[in-house]
Order: structure tokens, then sequence, then C-alpha cells
């Protein structure tokens, strides 16, 4: 040993383990790190490692779904399904006698060929609207209004006369 040995040393004590005490005391003390090796050596529970799980890309299909949810689309985008997917829902007879219309604040609206389709989908009205609330929950339907056709009115447009209207004349 050498006689210049360092005052904070006993004398017994080998030259690693100094060495490590004093790493241990500058490094291993929180105290005693910068603000910066500090932030960097407290980790966050499920912080992200290079290479390490969750770092795999993300599908489309997930990023868009998730992204609609988030900005609050996917309530419009399920009513856009809904009224292209009514073949699907209803079967293809019943479609090729009724068309929807629109959804307005939770109302399906379906127009019919005839009265008498209507007057059978108002029967059906329950099984048609669970089938719905069960593939398109996020549409908001609440409930569905069949209308047949309509008659012609002349009560408005921009040939309308006020008053009693066209009567026989022939009197």
């Amino acid at each position: 040993m050498d006689d210049r040995a360092a005052p904070d040393r006993e004398p017994t004590e080998s030259e690693a383990s100094a060495v490590y005490r004093r790493l241990r005391r500058v490094f291993g003390d929180p105290a005693l790190r910068s603000s910066d090796a500090r932030k960097r050596a407290t980790r966050i529970p499920g912080d992200s490692a290079p290479f390490g799980l969750g770092r795999d890309p993300s599908g489309l299909g997930d990023v868009l779904e998730s992204m609609t949810r988030t900005l609050g689309w996917s309530s419009p985008l399920a009513r856009g399904e809904l009224l292209t997917a009514w073949p699907d829902l209803v079967g293809v007879d019943i479609a090729a006698h009724s068309e929807p219309a629109g959804i307005d604040d939770g109302v399906l609206t379906v127009q019919c060929d005839s009265t008498a389709w209507a007057t059978q989908l108002r029967i059906m009205r329950a099984e048609i609207l669970t089938t719905i609330l069960q593939r398109y929950p996020d549409a908001q339907v609440t409930s569905i209004r069949f209308s047949g056709p309509g008659a012609p009115s002349w009560k408005r447009g921009p040939r309308s006369v006020p008053g009693r209207g066209p009567r026989d004349t022939y009197g």
C-alpha cells in the first residue's frame, strides 16, 4: 500500500471496494444526480421501449375505429351503414318494396311502394327494430315510421290559389 492513501478510506479497505463505494455515492444517490438523470431514471408503467411489447404497428381498421370513436363519428357512420344495409336487415323481398328515407331524431323513416306494404311493415316493426338495435347500436334508432305513397296535393306550390279551390261549375 501507498503512504498517500485517501483520507476517507481506511487502510484495510481494498481499492475495488473504495471505487465501488465512491461510484455508489456519486451515481446511486438520486439526490446527487441531475434533474435530467432523475427524469430518465423514473419509469412510467406501460412506457414504451424499443423492440418491446406494444411496439407493433396497428392495423388501419383499428386506427380508424379508435379515431371515429374519439371524434364522435361513430353515430353518423352507423346510420349510413344502416341505410346502405337495408336489404340485409329486412331481406331482398321487403327491400324491393321499401326504401329507408333517412334518420331524424332517432326515427327511421321508411318509404313503401304501397299502403299495403306500409301496413305489413308496421306489423313487423318490433322485429325490424330489434334487428337494427342488435346490429347497429351506435345508430341510435329509437323508432321506425313507415309511410305509403302520398296522394298529390294542390294546396301548396307556385300555382295554388287561396280560397275554396276548384268546385263543380256545371250547376
